[in-house]
């Protein structure tokens, strides 16, 4: 399938993955509609970070994905969606997870109805290593057991069988799209990376995390990105749940100590008792297989870790990025 000209919908598309999934997009010639979360002081989060020539072509669409008839709205006249749009941290669905279910597994309801009743052409759903939990076996692919630690895991194992029912009931033309940790400018700062960097940056000689000793598969964000415009261009991807991985895993104290060498060899770290997840949430292993993804499609990752943290580092420099943080808070 060939992107130019297509009309194309992301949900989500003023968050992180998916401002760099709307300029990856942008790039290959898609007329784009954004979703974005409506707000009272009409902000379009990171899609504003864009460059105003970018901006200027973008479909922008407030609305709430929890919301059917906004949804059903914003479908009309779409040939390929990415849905993106949810609650992502970890920690918060400990304390609201009727939340998580609203957003995550009826949000997604909304989309595949709304999908099915307009004849879109692609949907590609987007998923979570989370859902595979602590790792079976290695490297996790595409048909290892899901696994729900966490009520946000369990959501987005509810939101995938969803996508697949409609993929086998109704004939709708779905990809479950499974990034593993995807990192990078413009995370949030619940995320494990952006919070290092931003207590390091504030020239803390401690930084406190939670556990030290789980591994992670980090993805770049740009190489993520690449990796949903590459499975909506395969037309062999639809009805597939494809991961997207480097293959690789770090530990977070290794990484740690990567971002301190990168901003201050001198700082220590601690682990902080209030960051700990419950003993059987936490996910000890990620290890993603990304053999499927590069059969089907063209993709393979560009960035190697070192490259991907200096690059986000870099970012994170800027005052102007960096303000938005606060490094002094636990942000769940």
């Amino acid at each position: 399938m060939r992107l130019k000209n297509k009309k194309v919908l992301v949900t989500g598309a003023d968050g992180f993955i998916g401002s760099h999934l709307v300029e990856a997009l942008a790039a290959e010639g898609c007329d784009i509609k954004a979703f974005v979360y409506y707000n009272s002081f009409n902000s379009w989060g990171w899609l504003e970070s864009l460059p105003p020539k970018t901006l200027k072509g973008i479909e922008i669409f407030s609305g709430d994905i929890r919301d059917p008839n906004g949804v059903r709205t914003a479908v009309q006249d779409v040939d390929i969606i990415f849905h993106l749009a949810a609650l992502i941290g970890i920690p918060f669905s400990y304390h609201s997870p009727d939340s998580y279910i609203d957003t995550n597994v009826k949000g997604t309801l909304n989309i595949l109805q709304a999908s099915r009743s307009a004849n879109v052409e692609k949907v590609l759903v987007t998923s979570t290593s989370e859902v595979y939990g602590t790792a079976l076996y290695v490297p996790i692919n595409e048909v290892h057991p899901r696994q729900g630690q966490s009520p946000y895991s369990a959501t987005k194992i509810g939101a995938d069988s969803l996508a697949e029912s409609f993929s086998r009931s109704f004939h709708v033309p779905v990809v479950i799209v499974r990034p593993f940790n995807t990192y990078g400018p413009r995370q949030s700062a619940r995320a494990v990376i952006p919070t290092i960097i931003t207590q390091l940056l504030s020239g803390r000689k401690e930084i406190k995390l939670g556990s030290l000793h789980p591994t992670r598969d980090l993805v770049f964000v740009k190489d993520t990105a690449r990796g949903f415009v590459e499975i909506a261009k395969a037309d062999k991807a639809i009805g597939e749940e494809i991961n997207i991985a480097t293959q690789t895993e770090i530990s977070i104290s290794d990484l740690a100590r990567k971002l301190i060498h990168l901003i201050n060899p001198k700082a220590k770290i601690l682990s902080d008792k209030v960051r700990l997840r419950p003993k059987k949430s936490e996910v000890e292993r990620l290890l993603g297989s990304n053999e499927k993804i590069k059969k089907i499609t063209k993709w393979q990752p560009r960035y190697t870790l070192d490259k991907g943290l200096e690059e986000t580092v870099g970012w994170f420099r800027d005052e102007s990025n960096s303000r938005l943080y606060k490094p002094d808070v636990y942000n769940v």
